[in-house]
């Protein structure tokens, strides 16, 4: 052995006392916060540990909330845009309009499992935010669509450069944040969906109500130019105020970074350190866990299948478009609070099965409410019942999914990716569940013929099927 390698063996040494030491010095810091819950979380009591998870919060969520935000205004301005002369602007017949909306989700699948698999390779930061910008553009172009081709290759493609943005986001916070603290962070992401969906009829009617026809431009296509524009700019501001992974965040302190990764580290159920896009993709395949999971985001997002034609469903109350604009906001605004809130309880009490199944029997509730009365008062309620219940599942069974398969990173990040393209090929499907022959019921009508009324029964009878088995899986995956 030369005098080189007995000093490369001494410091290759050294390095890994040093990492043991390190590694125990971290479990001492860490256990003196408790004992933590049956689950291994980690309770906080460390004045510093709360310092960083407050200043996490601070740089992290905003960003990420906005970001989501301006996804979900872009892709679903569609929707509003119906309201607004888009369907007979560009000549739609038939279900070329549920075609348009469902080809976006065509593109979102194809996009998402080969973006988390590259995410672990790249910087999240400049991924996410080049991406927003693309669908910054992509989203914009849609006001310039004159025909069904048009309207089919601005939504694909929209889909898949939308795609990286919710399995990401995910994944990043499944790097930052514990167990315990994952599924209220998640809920509080969500809401940015939630309240897209609120305040989304407001700024429709607003550029509907002032803009139409401005420079001879219809007052949809101002939507999509104005959202577009805006979501470009915060994806400029996103590339450099979102972090990479905790020991290369810039705006956190040596000593915040290291903690940043040390408690994630520890609080990981079976940590085996990192490995790659491929072995991670194929780890989670073959986990069983993995696929009742994805078995059960496709169930939930097919009962959630109402949200893209949300606007449809309320102007089948009777009301003029700008007052059913108007009134699409208060049901989600419920429910985004109420989400929040269920996440925190379910974080609280470490606990998501029944969290997860009475959200599901009050989603129930709303449909068969909405089907059983013609009362416009009723349906109303309905329809606030019902998205409180379906938006009650969506942070805790996603924190679920990267509490427990979260092995290495691009495991975790793969099994986020599978769970998101299973709710996503609900998507694509479900649009055709509302087609304009419904209205105004939208699940059977009195005046209508046996068979007819019998077809549009089984669809109602499927919501509720889908809600049971979403029951019966949960259950199942706790007993696994």
């Amino acid at each position: 052995m030369t005098s080189q390698d007995h000093k490369m063996g001494i410091e290759t040494l050294d390095a890994e006392k040093q990492n043991a030491a390190h590694e125990e010095y971290s479990a001492e810091v860490l256990d003196k916060k408790g004992n933590g819950d049956y689950s291994g979380a980690v309770a906080k009591s460390d004045p510093e540990e709360i310092k960083l998870v407050k200043k996490l919060d601070k740089w992290i969520m905003p960003t990420l909330w906005l970001m989501y935000w301006l996804n979900y205004l872009d892709r679903n301005a569609i929707t509003l845009a119906r309201l607004n002369g888009f369907e007979e602007d560009l000549n739609l017949q038939g279900s070329q309009y549920n075609t348009s909306v469902s080809i976006l989700f065509v593109g979102y699948v194809l996009g998402q499992i080969p973006s988390n698999m590259i995410i672990t390779r790249v910087r999240p930061s400049f991924y996410m935010g080049g991406f927003m910008m693309a669908w910054a553009v992509v989203s914009s172009l849609t006001a310039v669509a004159n025909n069904y081709t048009g309207a089919l290759l601005t939504r694909f493609f929209l889909g898949i450069v939308e795609a990286p943005y919710y399995p990401g986001a995910l994944y990043m916070l499944s790097t930052f944040y514990t167990r315990k603290e994952l599924a209220t962070r998640i809920s509080i992401l969500y809401s940015g969906n939630v309240l897209a969906s609120a305040f989304a009829g407001l700024i429709a009617a607003g550029v509907f109500e002032g803009m139409d026809g401005l420079a001879g431009i219809k007052g949809w296509r101002w939507l999509f130019i104005l959202q577009g524009a805006v979501t470009f700019v915060v994806a400029i501001v996103a590339c450099f105020t979102l972090p990479d992974e905790p020991l290369t965040t810039r705006w956190l302190t040596p000593e915040q970074r290291q903690l940043a990764h040390d408690r994630v580290l520890r609080d990981t159920v079976g940590q085996k350190g990192d490995g790659n896009p491929w072995s991670g993709l194929r780890e989670a395949i073959i986990d069983p866990k993995v696929w009742v999971f994805i078995v059960l985001q496709h169930l939930h997002l097919a009962t959630n299948g109402f949200k893209n034609f949300f606007p449809t469903i309320v102007n089948t109350l009777g009301f003029n478009t700008t007052i059913t604009l108007v009134i699409t906001c208060p049901p989600f605004l419920i429910a985004g609070a109420l989400s929040i809130l269920w996440a925190k309880s379910s974080g609280h009490f470490n606990e998501s099965t029944w969290h997860i199944t009475i959200s599901k029997i009050v989603a129930t509730f709303g449909f068969v409410l909405a089907c059983s009365t013609m009362n416009v008062g009723a349906r109303y309620f309905a329809m606030c019942v019902f998205t409180i219940g379906t938006y009650g599942v969506n942070s805790i069974l996603l924190a679920w999914v990267g509490n427990t398969c979260g092995q290495t990173r691009e495991k975790k990040a793969s099994a986020l990716a599978l769970a998101n393209v299973s709710a996503t090929l609900s998507l694509i499907w479900t649009p055709y569940l509302w087609p304009k022959s419904d209205a105004p019921r939208l699940a059977y009508e009195v005046d209508a013929s046996q068979t007819e009324q019998e077809d549009k029964a089984d669809r109602f009878r499927g919501y509720v099927i889908l809600c049971l088995l979403d029951m019966l899986l949960v259950n199942w995956v706790v007993k696994d």
